[in-house]
């Protein structure tokens, strides 16, 4: 026998890895067998060398025997195998962050506070259950006659993701969300405008174009009044109730979305803390409401009936 094979025990000599380790790792397929001896014992390869020391490398990175057996097999490559536990690690450190972070929210307030903060918050540690939650609620609550493309942006926006790094504050504010949409009774989105919904993709077309319009002007620091956004949600309302633009239309439309659920004070309570979640970047639309419906009357001469 040549000395292009080695016993176990020179394996375990020559790598500084326990007999009773490289016994497992042959056991489990990790160490190819290049012969066996007269006795019945196994030999090993120089290719038994290099297993071992991509072995020792991976498991200095904590990565599961069972993940290294799929690498040395072919089974995975090692760039999927880094990838892979790079997603690993980065969920587990989202989860620190998020552990960090309600952790800080009930240090800093009073006993009765805490423990207000600490059943909220317990709701919201399973993280991906708590986004998947929310979703499914939203989706159950937006009209069903919503364009598809529409109501996933909706959903989307009402149901966001957990913040990546979140402060106490932001933490909360997630709780909170979920809080508001278990409360029996919480705002449902459906009915305000059945009469509209003849023709649904036309009108919420129009109503995107003015709510694009209304968020820009927002985000300018623009004075509620009259203009392109007033204009097209007038439209949008006047071609769905087959009506006409006229000052009485706007007296009564403005009747109308002055009494909506834009106002109801849990849901404006919602979008207040989808700010803060979010870092305000998302549209606040009650506060989007607010100014439409005071640019809306700001609109209408004060001669005008109320149709």
């Amino acid at each position: 026998m040549t000395h292009r094979t080695w016993s176990i025990g020179e394996l375990a000599a020559g790598t500084g890895v326990a007999v009773k380790t490289l016994r497992y790792y042959s056991d489990s397929g990790l160490l190819p067998v290049a012969e066996r001896s007269s006795g019945g014992h196994r030999r090993y390869g120089p290719a038994a060398w290099e297993r071992i020391a991509l072995i020792r490398r991976l498991r200095a990175l904590d990565t599961p025997i069972a993940t290294i057996a799929r690498v040395v097999s072919g089974e995975q490559g090692l760039g999927d195998l880094v990838d892979t536990e790079l997603g690993s690690v980065q969920a587990q450190l989202a989860q620190l962050r998020w552990r960090q972070a309600t952790l800080r929210a009930l240090g800093d307030c009073a006993d009765g506070e805490r423990l207000r903060r600490l059943e909220i918050l317990a709701r919201v540690q399973r993280l991906p259950q708590a986004r998947r939650d929310l979703t499914e609620h939203w989706y159950r609550e937006l009209p069903a006659d919503m364009p598809k493309r529409r109501l996933d942006l909706m959903v989307a926006m009402l149901s966001p993701e957990p913040p990546p790094d979140p402060g106490p504050a932001a933490a909360l504010a997630y709780a909170e969300i979920h809080v508001l949409v278990s409360t029996p009774g919480f705002t449902r989105w459906t009915g305000d405008h059945e009469e509209e919904m003849r023709d649904a993709p036309a009108f919420y077309g129009e109503i995107d174009e003015a709510a694009a319009l209304t968020a820009a002007a927002v985000k300018e620091g623009l004075p509620p009044g009259p203009g392109e956004a007033v204009n097209a949600f007038v439209s949008a309302h006047a071609r769905a109730r087959r009506e006409s633009d006229t000052p009485a239309f706007r007296r009564f439309l403005h009747a109308l979305v002055s009494r909506s659920s834009g106002f109801d004070p849990r849901l404006r309570r919602y979008w207040g803390l989808l700010d803060t979640v979010t870092g305000g970047r998302s549209l606040n639309m009650t506060a989007a409401h607010a100014w439409l419906t005071e640019g809306l009357s700001l609109s209408i001469p004060e001669d005008a009936p109320a149709g």
